[in-house]
């Protein structure tokens, strides 16, 4: 007997029952094509835990418009979605100078209608600019903060201490300035 694989055939030689011909359908390759499809979509090595996201602690989403979190450079500020908050070193007197392509890889993080008199855990004095575009953008101890596209998990901190976009980014401690050390997680930007 021949079995192709990818397809299912037949098997009429086998005795009949009560009169009538036993068939049964050769599955092994179904069966083969579903544990292998099985295995492909699994993460590698079971589930994902906040080591491998490149943060010890992945903060939760909270709303809030910022909050303080731990991640792999220890306490810095992540937004409500709890993706973490960096700062442009070319921005200048409060005023951001990212704008077109720099916006899109570093999205600014919006301002709220009404700001917070104070954030448990934050001590930089939250305050907002006007954008190039005409929107509000939130600052944190006089400097405007973005998130960045190449983080895709809360917690993670692949912007930090990069040069894009004409400039160096980190991320911003609870009191506005920034994180210098070293991103634990590299994106190769």
């Amino acid at each position: 007997m021949h079995i192709s694989t990818g397809t299912m055939r037949k098997i009429s030689a086998l005795p009949s029952h009560a009169g009538r011909p036993r068939r049964s359908w050769v599955a092994v390759p179904i069966a083969a094509g579903t544990v292998a499809l099985a295995a492909a979509c699994a993460p590698a090595g079971g589930t994902s835990t906040a080591a491998s996201s490149g943060s010890p602690t992945a903060p939760a989403a909270t709303g809030a418009v910022i909050a303080s979190a731990t991640t792999g450079l220890g306490a810095t500020l992540v937004n409500g979605m709890g993706r973490t908050v960096y700062e442009f070193a070319n921005d200048s007197s409060g005023r951001s100078t990212c704008n077109g392509e720099c916006a899109h890889d570093w999205p600014p993080v919006a301002a709220p209608a009404t700001l917070p008199g104070s954030v448990p855990g934050v001590s930089g004095q939250l305050g907002a600019t006007t954008r190039d575009d005409g929107s509000k953008q939130l600052t944190i101890a006089g400097h405007p903060v973005y998130t960045f596209e190449g983080d895709s998990a809360p917690g993670q901190t692949n912007g930090n201490g990069i040069t894009l976009n004409g400039g160096r980014w980190n991320a911003v401690s609870p009191a506005g300035s920034p994180v210098t050390a070293a991103s634990s997680t590299s994106t190769g930007y």
